[in-house]
């Protein structure tokens, strides 16, 4: 499955939500979230920018599969899957 192009820092940290994340701070144009759904602390750092660049949203997705230990492919179909 192709990753969305238009997707914003902001879309994205509400999308994370599902999964724990909750927004800890926003420093300038950087938002952390945080989630302890496992039992550990994980954070990620998502740009505030209107459209994340590919590789970033890349960057960020399989951070969070990762943490989740879940394959990161899945992960998408089930973030962006309609």
């Amino acid at each position: 499955m192709k990753l969305p192009r238009d997707l914003s820092g902001h879309e994205l940290a509400g999308i994370l939500r599902r999964y724990g994340y909750a927004v800890v701070r926003q420093s300038g144009s950087h938002i952390q979230l945080r989630t302890n759904i496992l039992g550990t602390d994980h954070t990620v750092t998502v740009p505030a920018h209107r459209f994340l660049k590919l590789g970033t949203l890349n960057s960020i997705l399989s951070r969070v599969a990762n943490y989740l230990k879940t394959d990161r492919s899945e992960l998408i179909k089930e973030l962006f899957e309609k």
